[in-house]
């Protein structure tokens, strides 16, 4: 028997299945395979139709099933992950009521801004973890005020895996991790935060039943059954947002382990066990999939817009769109410093870390006569890799003990340069793990199942690719991050 897990990305949305008796995963894939179109009707808007991820759910799921062989009776359960922060809306039939605003809408800026002023900052802080932000409540107060007529038929407000859940199941459900990256959870109170929905003016009834991460969601009705290919009756049995799952998809359960990405953008998610904060507003505090209020765990959410973006700029403008392995190659003739020519890679809208400056990137010290393409190359990814360090460091300064640093095995952390910059400089291990986020659920399905005992069972055989360990000669690396930081710095305070 087999577990499926479902990740659903802004830009696909891949599947996996795993053997329910050994946990080894049996196929991956992903459908579409052109990116799924993001609308943007005003600058600063992003929306998707959430019935075009339940009609791409079908797809994948027969796609993956014929890759595979499994006849689809062999599938036990389904776990989700899903693209977070996103707004859905449904009526009392569980009609959608207009396309979803998902994560990187920044229409409702202002509206959470002012929510954070208005309610109090301490407050905020203290109970939230956050400012509320651009996130999903705020959305629906824009909602609330440009589409009042819409909005008097919502009967439930959904996150995108909540979504796909009450697709499959026909029940209208959240998480309390859901609840609080979408910032409505009172981390003090135990409860969804009634004083903020009050203050946006917005009825609590408006959210689904709460039910526990791992746990029977519901099943499968008759009626998804035949729309996706699976049996009626199977249960949904775990749903978390993308970088939770994420880093229980790399084993990252215990305080000071973190969980990272590079990809077009980056992402630090850390592990803690404290409920306080001093940074609501460069640093996201969310529950983490194994959140308890007697055990808490909070993921601290550090996001880095200009990562890997950069690499793949200099990739299609600098280097004739030469593959990666050419410039990872040509990158390591160059020592640490590349010779003086730094890059700053923020060139990819407001970074949080930055208190939401938007300076965009620069090159410091590019000498004609001296630097080549490699420099450019070396430069970037130290760059990149610098601004990880930075963004450490002030999740450090937020009360994370850094014990265990993991990452994927298809992005940046490939790079030699890349994360051996990284591991020096932050002085702990990187281990890059053959994993994803689909087949994390899937696993995680089987947890809450009860086929795999613990989470720390079902996850201790990830596949490890490699490990990069701290370099004992860090000097040159320690020189090169301080005139990178100086750099910086005077950049974002002028």
């Amino acid at each position: 028997m087999y577990y499926i897990g479902y990740d659903l990305g802004s830009s696909s949305i891949k599947a996996a299945l795993i053997d329910s008796a050994t946990g080894q995963t049996v196929g991956v894939t992903q459908y579409p395979e052109q990116e799924m179109e993001i609308f943007s009707a005003q600058t600063g808007w992003a929306e998707q139709n959430p019935e075009l991820w339940w009609n791409h759910i079908g797809q994948v799921t027969h796609k993956l099933l014929v890759q595979t062989g499994i006849t689809s009776d062999q599938v036990k359960g389904i776990g989700i992950s899903y693209q977070m922060h996103g707004l859905v809306v449904v009526d009392k039939n569980q009609k959608v009521l207009r396309p979803s605003i998902i994560w990187c809408d920044s229409r409702a800026v202002e509206i959470g801004n002012a929510a954070f002023a208005g309610v109090g900052e301490d407050k905020c802080v203290s109970n939230l973890l956050n400012s509320p932000g651009n996130f999903t409540l705020s959305k629906l107060k824009w909602v609330k005020e440009n589409e009042p007529h819409l909005f008097e038929k919502i009967d439930k407000l959904l996150l995108p895996g909540d979504y796909i859940a009450m697709k499959l199941t026909g029940e209208t459900t959240t998480t309390i991790s859901g609840l609080s990256e979408g910032i409505m959870w009172d981390f003090k109170q135990n409860k969804p935060a009634d004083w903020l929905f009050d203050y946006m003016g917005i009825s609590t009834d408006l959210i689904p039943t709460i039910v526990p991460t791992f746990s029977n969601q519901g099943t499968v009705t008759s009626s998804a059954a035949k729309e996706i290919g699976l049996p009626a009756g199977i249960p949904v049995l775990y749903r978390a947002g993308d970088q939770p799952n994420n880093a229980l998809s790399l084993n990252a359960f215990h305080p000071g382990e973190i969980a990272a990405t590079g990809g077009t953008s980056g992402v630090v998610y850390a592990i803690t066990d404290s409920t306080d904060t001093k940074e609501s507003l460069r640093i996201n505090n969310f529950a983490h999939v194994n959140y308890t209020k007697e055990q808490p765990r909070i993921g601290k959410l550090l996001n880095i817009n200009g990562a890997g973006i950069q690499y793949s700029w200099m990739k299609q403008h600098i280097a004739a769109n030469s593959d990666y392995n050419n410039m990872n190659e040509l990158a390591a003739n160059v020592p640490v410093g590349s010779d003086g020519l730094r890059i700053i890679p923020f060139g990819n809208g407001a970074e949080r870390m930055l208190n939401n400056a938007n300076n965009g990137a620069a090159i410091f010290n590019l000498n004609f006569n001296r630097h080549k393409d490699e420099h450019l190359f070396r430069a970037a990814l130290e760059g990149i890799a610098f601004s990880f360090v930075y963004g450490i460091d002030i999740l450090k300064n937020d009360g994370v003990q850094l014990s265990a640093l993991r990452a994927g095995n298809d992005n940046l952390f490939r790079s030699e340069i890349f994360s051996k910059t990284i591991a020096t400089l932050i002085n702990t291990e990187i281990n890059i793990i053959d994993t994803t986020g689909a087949i994390g659920a899937a696993r995680a399905a089987g947890v809450s199942s009860g086929d795999f005992k613990t989470l720390t069972e079902a996850f201790s055989d990830n596949e490890q690719v490699m490990t990069y360990h701290p370099l004992k000669e860090k000097q040159a690396y320690v020189d090169a991050y301080q005139l990178w930081k100086n750099d910086l710095e005077k950049k974002y305070n002028n």
